[in-house]
């Protein structure tokens, strides 16, 4: 899957979920070595677990940031 982000640096995340566990997440653009540890983080996550984990972490002002548009990517999958 491939999510469009809104308000952060990254353009967009592409994720992968298997029998409701992340296979694979990577962020195209923004902060690449902390984007690169939330992907592997998360992954081998059931997606409830991941979503819980960042809903509402924000970045700066923005009202939102990469790990929260990461929850609403799986939520939105879901």
């Amino acid at each position: 899957m491939i999510f469009k982000t809104k308000g952060v640096c990254a353009q967009e995340i592409e994720f992968e979920v298997e029998n409701n566990i992340i296979k694979k997440v990577s962020f195209v653009n923004g902060c690449r070595g902390s984007l690169q540890a939330v992907g592997r983080l998360v992954e081998g996550l059931p997606v409830e677990a991941a979503v819980q984990k960042m809903k509402g972490i924000q970045c700066g002002d923005k009202g939102t940031s990469c790990p929260d548009q990461l929850a609403k990517a799986l939520s939105d999958f879901k």
